[in-house]
């Protein structure tokens, strides 16, 4: 349909690509990707927040739109908060992502998210965006009640929710319209895995830490094993899907947060390919 072409190009036009901060993602960034396009940059729970930030400033001063993924679990106290906040603004920094991040132990006092963005708003909201994240399915440790009860919480904090990675459309779309029946109006990004080739997937998971990879993967087995078969997992069939499920329903979407896995170019590829054929 006309509608949901328009609907996928506006969509595919509105695009975030996330990026691990490993040693080559800074040329793989300026080969492949517009400088249109933002770029956000995880977290690592066995590096720290340090690699992030270096990443951040440098795309930053490349042109880029950075969004650095400040995990609350990686903060180290109240001082470090205001150190990254200074460094942050200094760099030109105007939207972060703050998930609570899988350290375990917290290396400082935050232990979820909420302290953190609350802290930002005390602080007089030194960035003017701030995403959250939402998970369409449930979360490993924590019920789905209070994950939907956790946006509400932090609603006044942030002013827009990425997606986590789920590959059903169904699932997607009942829980994008059971957040919207709770109140919570913030814009929406799908959180959307990339195409990438399995053995790719598997040289990244070694460089960023064998832990970081296991829980991954223990999150999410069905798409790692989808790689392996004959026309398995395509992103962009997800994508006409769950356009399709949300058609009826007062939910729409704002735009794609792709997770590369540093595949930029392949990614990029894809967007445009789609782009050309939808336009």
């Amino acid at each position: 349909m006309r509608d949901d072409r328009a609907a996928l190009t506006r969509l595919l036009s509105t695009v975030r690509y996330e990026v691990i901060p490993t040693a080559t993602v800074e040329d793989r960034v300026r080969e492949s990707v517009p400088l249109d396009v933002t770029v956000t940059v995880t977290a690592s729970p066995t590096k720290g927040l340090e690699p992030t930030l270096d990443l951040t400033e440098r795309l930053a001063a490349a042109g880029y739109r950075v969004v650095p993924h400040i995990a609350a679990r990686l903060i180290a106290s109240e001082t470090h908060l205001e150190r990254i906040v200074a460094r942050l603004v200094r760099a030109g920094v105007e939207d972060v992502f703050v998930p609570a991040g899988d350290a375990d132990p917290p290396v400082g006092p935050y232990d979820a998210a909420l302290p953190v963005l609350a802290a930002l708003s005390e602080r007089g909201n030194p960035f003017p965006r701030v995403g959250i994240t939402g998970y369409p399915e449930s979360h490993p440790s924590i019920e789905d009640d209070i994950t939907i009860q956790s946006m509400w919480d932090k609603r006044r904090h942030a002013t827009y929710i990425v997606s986590n990675l789920c590959f059903d459309p169904r699932v997607i779309a009942r829980w994008a319209i059971r957040v919207r029946r709770r109140q919570v109006s913030l814009p929406w990004f799908l959180g959307l895995a990339g195409p990438v080739d399995r053995a790719k997937l598997v040289a990244v998971a070694t460089k960023i830490g064998v832990g970081e990879s296991t829980r991954f993967l223990t999150r999410h087995p069905s798409w790692f094993a989808r790689l392996a078969v004959p026309g398995g997992y395509a992103p962009d069939g997800l994508l006409r899907n769950v356009t399709r499920a949300l058609r009826s329903h007062d939910v729409s979407l704002t735009g794609l947060h792709v997770f590369t896995f540093n595949q930029l170019a392949e990614t990029e590829r894809w967007r445009q390919d789609l782009l050309a054929r939808y336009r």
